[in-house]
């Protein structure tokens, strides 16, 4: 028997409650105050007037997570977004019969990568196997690059995505921010066609991933899977012939993501006043990002990220998993969207948080490690000869760093910036029952499950 099918409104509400929920941490309790901790606080506050600049909220916050107006959360959406999320039930329009149902969005952004995936080229449909954090899915023997639904560049985490207005390296989704006045750009009948919705980008996104990642939702399936109440909760204002559909089925997931915030990590705690959060060679690396290294000039806010697009020379998909054509539009990063020569080349500005859970950075995975990214900037010489020095951004410049502060720095991005518990924000279980966020026979095998 499905309970879902039967589930109570009492029992549906405890279950939204534990979306971000966490224990109180002793470590808050601790008021040991360093020289280190009084200068960093020093230097924040001149920076930016207050630490609650760069203080996330709790995911279950919703009045002071950053929201599209057009898509208001609710504890009733999140939980909704959070099992549509991971549910492999949606992908039904897979090329072959033998993989449909088994991937979901979660295919290339899990917890285990810090909501990227575990692989540089994030495989939905077409992909088998999960390994430990995603790193051994492959492409299947059934499958050639051509058919399978392969990413052509590293896929962006959606962790701390509140803080963007638009999604992807080059920013084509999203209505608002700095998409205004690319409308001749949303091309018909693409899925930048979906900025006409008018919604933010991860609203856009989670809209338009649906149809490009070989997803659908059909009225009879959330009647057989138990779904129905839970819209019925989320959208309880629609008219039931706009309630499930794949656009609320979109802003539901987006609501979702919106409440995946890093806000567990060290220099959270440490800015929340836990001054033993975080060791004296982070707190110098932190004075160093916020200092002499500048990264606070394009990494600012909660989410260290920005709405800036810059190009920093960074070489594109190197030495490809899977092989599949580049084109020159997604070479181009935001030239390639806006149609801007000006443009060409330029990339966003990612958030830092949880950068340790993978081995592979920029938008092309062609560096290594945190520190290679640390050694990169401070040296400003660029890996992609594509890439003028008269595009480069005025930015990139050399940082003249030590190896102690290399070290500094990177000990605060890798460890500061980590936050360890991404797992609560995974479903105990679909309504479905299916395994996720894989279900083909591989990742089964990998993630122990039988369903």
């Amino acid at each position: 028997m499905n309970l879902w099918k039967n589930l109570k409104k009492p029992l549906y509400l405890c279950g939204a409650l534990f979306i971000g929920s966490c224990s109180v941490d002793s470590e808050l309790l601790d008021i040991k105050v360093t020289a280190e901790d009084l200068a960093l606080k020093e230097q924040l506050t001149e920076l930016s007037g207050s630490l609650d600049f760069y203080i996330l909220p709790e995911s279950d916050d919703l009045e002071n997570i950053p929201a599209d107006p057009k898509n208001p959360l609710t504890a009733e959406k999140v939980l909704l977004g959070q099992l549509l999320f991971h549910e492999t039930g949606l992908a039904t329009n897979a090329k072959l019969e033998a993989n449909k149902g088994t991937y979901s969005c979660a295919s290339c952004h899990h917890s285990a990568a810090g909501f990227q995936s575990g692989i540089k080229q994030g495989i939905g449909d077409g992909g088998s196997g999960f390994g430990l954090f995603g790193e051994a899915r492959k492409l299947t023997a059934d499958y050639t690059a051509e058919m399978a639904d392969v990413q052509p560049i590293k896929s962006p985490t959606v962790l701390n995505a509140a803080y963007q207005k638009v999604m992807l390296w080059n920013g084509q989704f999203g209505a608002t921010g700095p998409n205004l006045g690319t409308e001749s750009n949303w091309t018909p009948d693409t899925p930048k066609e979906t900025n006409t919705l008018g919604f933010e980008g991860v609203e856009t996104q989670a809209i338009a991933g649906l149809t490009v990642h070989r997803m659908s939702v059909t009225k009879e399936f959330l009647d057989d899977s138990g779904y129905t109440f839970l819209f019925d909760q989320a959208f309880p204002n629609l008219p039931e012939a706009e309630r499930y559909t794949m656009t609320t089925t979109g802003l539901a997931i987006a609501a979702y993501e919106r409440t995946l915030l890093a806000n567990e990590s060290n220099f959270q705690k440490w800015l929340k006043g836990s001054s033993n959060a975080m060791s004296i060679e982070e707190k110098k690396g932190a004075a160093l990002f916020f200092g002499k290294a500048n990264c606070y000039e394009c990494h600012s806010g909660p989410a260290l990220n920005s709405e800036a697009f810059y190009a920093l020379g960074l070489g594109d998909l190197a030495e490809p998993a899977v092989p599949i054509l580049v084109d020159e539009a997604t070479k181009k990063g935001r030239g390639g969207f806006t149609k801007n020569p000006s443009d060409d080349y330029k990339f966003k500005v990612p958030q830092l948080y949880n950068l340790k859970d993978v081995n592979f950075f920029g938008h092309g995975g062609s560096l290594q490690s945190i520190k290679e990214i640390i050694v990169y900037k401070n040296r400003a010489v660029k890996e992609s000869f594509d890439v003028s020095d008269e595009q480069l951004a005025d930015q990139f410049i050399p940082l003249n760093l030590d190896l102690d502060e290399i070290e500094q720095l990177t000990q605060f991005v890798e460890n500061s910036l980590q936050d360890k518990n991404l797992q609560r924000y995974e479903p105990s279980g679909l309504p479905t029952e299916m395994c996720f966020p894989n279900a083909d026979r591989q990742s089964k095998e990998d993630l122990n499950c039988d369903n």
